[in-house]
């Protein structure tokens, strides 16, 4: 059985079980894994939003929450690939490793037939990347970005010149396929633009952002959006 056929199967066992539950050496039994497997499965179909609680002890077990449903995942094969290929073909965007991640749950709780073609289809598809930036800077960065932080940067301009800089981020832009942290630079007191790839340290301070805005840095070219714009 593959695995997102037992994820699926296991998800209806625990439904079943109703408020019993079932332990994960009867769970292992049934499915001919190991407990350690069990364990992982439940731990990824609860890490996708299903509602399983766990009793510990003599009679313990796992189980699924009186009345409660799966999250709905109703993708089609393509759109599943669609995922895929976006995070793939964009490994040093910011938060791509997040998204990567919230493929895999998604990818994870697929119904075996859609999974099945999007595996398939996905075989067909090839991306050659270069490789992300230093994983330790993007990380910094996006958690200043997300927590509105100054981050103290080592970054290295296009004359090879280097300067160590305090700025606060206002977002994260792309164009012509490069990557920047746009800021505001405290050592230039201006808004500055930073190629992500150029940007050799990274560490975020605790001294909260002054309030600078999108809008400050100006109007988007007509070419451009935010991601969270649905418009076509």
């Amino acid at each position: 059985m593959k695995r997102t056929e037992r994820l699926h199967a296991l998800t209806e066992m625990l439904r079943r079980s109703g408020t019993r539950g079932c332990s994960a050496e009867r769970l292992a039994t049934e499915f001919g894994v190991s407990v350690r497997t069990v364990k992982r499965d439940l731990n990824a179909l609860e890490n996708s939003g299903a509602p399983i609680w766990s009793r510990p002890g003599p009679g313990g077990g796992y189980g699924l929450a009186a009345g409660a449903n799966l999250p709905p995942i109703s993708l089609s094969p393509a759109q599943a690939v669609a995922l895929l290929t976006a995070v793939s073909a964009a490994p040093d965007a910011p938060y791509a490793d997040l998204a990567s991640t919230g493929v895999k749950k998604i990818l994870d709780v697929l119904d075996p037939r859609t999974r099945a073609k999007a595996d398939e289809l996905a075989g067909r598809i090839w991306v050659n990347t270069p490789s992300p930036s230093v994983r330790s800077v993007r990380s910094a960065l996006e958690e200043a970005m997300a927590t509105q932080r100054v981050v103290r940067i080592r970054y290295r301009s296009g004359d090879d010149s280097q300067t160590t800089r305090d700025v606060e981020p206002i977002l994260f832009g792309s164009t012509d396929a490069r990557w920047y942290l746009i800021s505001w630079c405290r050592l230039r007191n201006a808004i500055r633009w930073f190629r992500l790839s150029r940007i050799e340290r990274a560490n975020v301070t605790k001294i909260p952002c002054s309030g600078h805005t999108v809008e400050e840095v100006g109007s988007p070219p007509p070419t451009a959006r935010s991601v969270y714009s649905t418009s076509e």
